[in-house]
């Protein structure tokens, strides 16, 4: 005979036994509730069945057990490690077989009812989230157990609870046949990381509702019906509305948008309990080929977001959720792919009343069967079914009261198979006025919008012209990128030029950048650790820092540089004319809640500002606005407007004078560098005077200028690679950071050709080559000198056949001491020549710890663009034309050779590059390289600098 053993529900692929049918999510009502939230007692064991169910019984001794915090992860709590994998399942594959090594988290909680808990009345016990299998008992007696780890689940309990000496017990297994459904790209950490809630239900309680709340953008109205599983009223005091429930009235409202968020504040009354609503109108259709909320197409300036905090993982706070939120309102985003799962509902909540858009993703993901060409894909298996639906139910019901939700998505990478489809056809049943996204359906049987990830520009202005192809039915839908612009390490880069497409043409909905933060875990020594630093015996690295912020909620340049590409008012105009034009790139928000503020700068300095009328512009419009005149103060130099749209009056999500957009106008092109010559060569024994330089008779190498010690500049071409240079191990598609490599750009050798001294210039000819190959770079330095200043120009002639762009072109030196830098140029922080939107000329200060960008593992950073000249280490260099200036206390090898910023010790110089050219960044960590315009080729070029003792304190 055969018998179920205490493990047997792991393997099994049913989502559970005992849960509640899923209802409507609320956060509170007039009814009583207890959260369960805090500390309970943990026992590990390491595998499924490895103690008997003894522990749920009231009265087990728990005294000598560990405690842990929930909501949280075991695994962070110092109970074994977080392992990460991108889409590697870390387990054999064997559908639904998992390990016997399977880590089980015992957790029991005591606890009392108060006093005035009612008595003798249902209750149910709601878990918001348990990674990945977990089986419950309350005060002995097993009510479940479930899968679906970020959904919610709730089991009845009233008959069970005892006024004081209650007794909650869930056991939680790592892995289980659910953990196939859930190979998203993130750490795998087990526990009960979400809330757990005590909900009392009296007599008549509400259960399941559904809020139908449309807008008629013709006539102006909203249509509102409340749907409920309980009979009962629905008042809208604001609205004039008392309602029963079922029953619809139409009357003129103001609509929810993500940039007009307008709520109204309801309640839903039933015999029994009051809940609150907050109601939103709304209207989303699919018309004209385009996704269209309120009768007007929008365009999506999303990011994708997973929930993450570096010591909680994915134990969020409401704090930091609205942090989140905040965050991205503040940087011009309108839209959250909740990549790949539903959020904490609280979340949604602060999505509702500070507005953006949602694409609401199901608890789905296989990644891992793509390995053996998805075979034995869970999706495309009936037994599976169940629980496919199950987790589509789960995520509908609970959040289909959200305006901000206006996708549903069936999951992500998961393949295609008859599971999905089943999916879409629920999700359609149950809720018609929302559309259906999946990447993965590449021919669009069973989505409402054609979307793909990281497809080159090329392909989507291919797209954009209607010219892909693909089935009848695809090429009648609107397009979005659910994921491009990689944001690992130092970029994305090509924001601007995928923004430009998504404007230009309307089929192109927009996108969502990949993704939202650094899911790096702090860690006492490395700083921030990231896969493998827990030993992990499978993990992909870094791979997990893919965000625009860093791990500690920090914005990275790659979010600044986002928010200038998205920014909703845009500016055309020649600053010479003194006419600006605005145009209104908000597709439902005038700009009245803005005010325009310029500022007019000679040589970085602002010499006069003030504010300037801001037009009543609708969306879409446009209007010039004129410049006063030039203030007069007598001075003469590179001068440019700049013109600044901030907050009127405060926000929900900004205080006024927040800065939404902003551009600068040239007026007059700046006074180049006067020569530099006169002065002859002296030699004076070992070295040689020219002006305030000193240098080595026979190398040519420069030793001082003034009373500066300076290390020998020369040139250099390597930058410690980016992780968009070294690309994705899967690409087949060109990867320069390792052809870099594979061509010794990292270890350059430097040939002395000659010293030559004339008249007035020092000239010292080299070959700059890689050991083992034939090219090189013919390099001349040709120094000349009046009495202060020394300048240097560089002239390079590449030699042999170059089949590689250079990554960097420029000299590097070191100097002694230096921290204070100060500069004239783009700033404040890095810019690459594909992500420099963001940069704005003007005079900028800093110290040499604060150029470095913290990237969670280390690269090339931290280089300001167009820089006219920087002041640092007693020295003022100008260059001709404009160069990228960096300044660090290691140097790129050891930036190179460094797994964290903990590697880095600050060295006793300061090594500084001054740079002609750089190579572009894009984002091929996971997506495409930069685009052709933004290489750089290894061709002739010539370069000058004009160096000089700083007269700055």
């Amino acid at each position: 005979m055969s018998f179920r053993t205490t493990a047997d529900h792991v393997e099994d692929v049913s989502p559970g036994r005992g849960a509640l049918p899923p209802r409507a999510w609320y956060a509170c009502s007039d009814a009583r509730s207890l959260s369960l939230n805090g500390s309970w007692r943990f026992r590990l064991t390491p595998t499924a069945d490895a103690e008997d169910d003894s522990f749920a019984e009231p009265g087990h001794d728990t005294g000598d057990w560990a405690e842990v915090t929930v909501p949280g992860h075991w695994v962070l709590q110092g109970h074994g490690s977080p392992v990460y994998t991108n889409h590697l399942y870390p387990f054999p594959v064997d559908p639904p077989h998992v390990p016997t090594e399977n880590p089980t988290g015992d957790h029991v909680r005591h606890f009392d009812l108060p006093e005035d808990w009612p008595a003798d009345q249902e209750a149910t016990i709601r878990f918001d989230g348990v990674e990945s299998c977990a089986k419950v008992w309350l005060n002995g007696t097993l009510l479940g157990d479930f899968k679906g780890s970020r959904l919610p689940h709730e089991f009845a309990v009233g008959h069970l609870l005892k006024p004081r000496g209650n007794v909650l017990a869930v056991r939680v297994h790592q892995w289980s046949a659910g953990s196939y459904l859930e190979d998203q790209d993130q750490w795998w950490l087990p526990g009960i990381f979400r809330d757990v809630t005590l909900l009392h239900r009296p007599p008549g309680a509400v259960g399941d509702f559904f809020v139908h709340a449309s807008y008629d953008h013709v006539t102006g109205e909203g249509t509102l019906r409340v749907d409920s599983e309980v009979a009962g009223r629905v008042t809208v005091p604001e609205l004039g509305l008392d309602l029963a429930t079922g029953e619809s009235a139409t009357i003129p409202v103001e609509p929810w948008t993500a940039e007009t968020p307008r709520l109204y504040d309801g309640v839903l009354a039933t015999e029994g309990e009051r809940v609150p609503l907050r109601i939103g109108f709304r209207t989303v259709v699919l018309a004209d080929g385009l996704i269209k909320v309120n009768g007007q197409a929008v365009l999506f300036k999303g990011v994708n977001r997973h929930e993450w905090h570096p010591e909680r993982g994915r134990a969020l706070d409401p704090a930091t959720m609205r942090e989140d939120v905040l965050l991205m309102k503040r940087h011009n985003l309108n839209a959250v792919r909740t990549s790949h799962y539903p959020p904490h509902p609280a979340f949604l909540d602060l999505c509702d009343e500070l507005g953006l858009w949602v694409i609401d993703e199901c608890d789905l993901e296989t990644h891992g069967f793509t390995e053996q060409g998805w075979r034995d894909n869970p999706v495309d298996d009936d037994r599976w079914t169940p629980a496919l639906l199950d987790r589509a139910a789960r995520m509908v019901e609970r959040d289909k009261n959200h305006p901000s939700v206006v996708l549903w998505s069936l999951g992500n990478e998961a393949g295609t198979g008859r599971g999905l489809t089943a999916m879409a056809e629920w999700i359609r049943g149950r809720d018609p006025e929302r559309l259906v996204h999946y990447e993965g359906d590449i021919d669009c049987r069973d989505t409402d919008v054609y979307s793909r990830m990281y497809a080159f520009h090329e392909e989507v202005e291919r797209i954009g012209r209607g010219l892909d192809g693909g089935t009848h039915k695809r090429r009648r839908l609107p397009f979005i990128l659910c994921e491009y612009a990689h944001a690992m390490g130092n970029g994305p880069g090509g924001l601007a030029d995928y923004q430009e497409l998504f404007e230009r043409y309307d089929r192109l909905q927009g996108g969502f950048v990949w993704e939202w933060i650094d899911h790096g875990i702090r860690h006492p020594e490395l700083g921030f650790a990231y896969g493998g630093d827990f030993g992990e015996e499978l993990h992909d690295g870094n791979f997990v820092c893919d965000g625009l912020l860093f791990p500690d909620r920090t914005p990275s340049p790659g979010l600044v540089e986002y928010k200038k590409v998205i920014e909703p008012v845009r500016f055309r105009g020649d600053g010479a004319d003194g006419t600006v034009t605005l145009v209104n790139r908000y597709d439902f928000a005038d700009l009245s809640e803005l005010s325009l503020e310029w500022a007019y700068q000679v040589d970085g300095e602002s010499v006069g500002s003030g504010t300037l009328p801001v037009p009543p512009l609708a969306p879409g419009a446009s209007a010039d606005v004129k410049l006063p005149e030039p203030p007069a103060d007598g001075r003469s130099g590179e001068a440019c407007w700049t013109v600044r749209a901030v907050l009127a009056e405060d926000t929900a999500w900004a205080e006024r004078g927040h800065e939404v957009a902003w551009v600068q106008l040239p007026v007059t092109e700046r006074v180049k560098p006067a020569a530099v010559a006169g002065a002859a060569p002296v030699p004076d024994g070992r070295t040689i005077r020219l002006g305030p330089g000193v240098f080595d008779a026979r190398t040519g190498a420069l030793l001082r200028i003034g009373g500066v010690e300076v290390d020998a500049p020369r040139l250099d071409v390597w930058r410690a690679p980016t992780d968009n240079d070294d690309g994705a191990e899967w690409q087949t598609d060109i990867r320069y950071g390792l052809l870099w490599r594979k061509f010794g750009l990292h270890r350059m050798r430097h040939r002395l050709d000659a010293v030559e001294t004339g008249a007035d210039a020092l000239t010292v000819r080299t070959r700059v080559a890689p050991a083992a190959w034939e090219f090189g770079l013919h390099t001349e330095y040709r120094w000349t000198a009046d009495g202060d200043r020394l300048r240097l120009t560089v002239s390079v002639t590449p030699d042999g056949n170059w089949t590689v762009p250079l990554p960097r072109l420029g000299i590097r030196f070191a100097l002694p001491a230096a921290d204070a830098v100060s500069w004239f140029g783009g700033g404040p922080g890095e810019a690459y020549p594909d992500t420099g939107s963001a940069s704005r000329l003007g005079r900028w200060q800093a110290t040499v710890d604060a150029l470095q960008t913290p990237y969670v593992r280390p690269q090339e950073n931290g280089a300001r663009a167009d820089v006219r000249w920087v002041e640092l280490g007693g020295l003022r260099i100008e260059g001709e034309p404009e160069f990228w200036f960096s300044a660090r206390r290691w140097t790129t090898e050891q930036l190179d050779s460094a797994r964290h910023l903990s590697d880095l010790t600050p060295g006793d110089r300061v090594w500084v590059n001054l740079d002609h050219g750089q190579h572009g960044i894009g984002s091929q960590s996971c997506g495409p390289g930069p685009l052709p315009r933004y290489f750089l080729r290894a061709e002739p070029a010539e370069f000058s600098f004009v160096f000089s003792q700083s007269t700055a304190p």
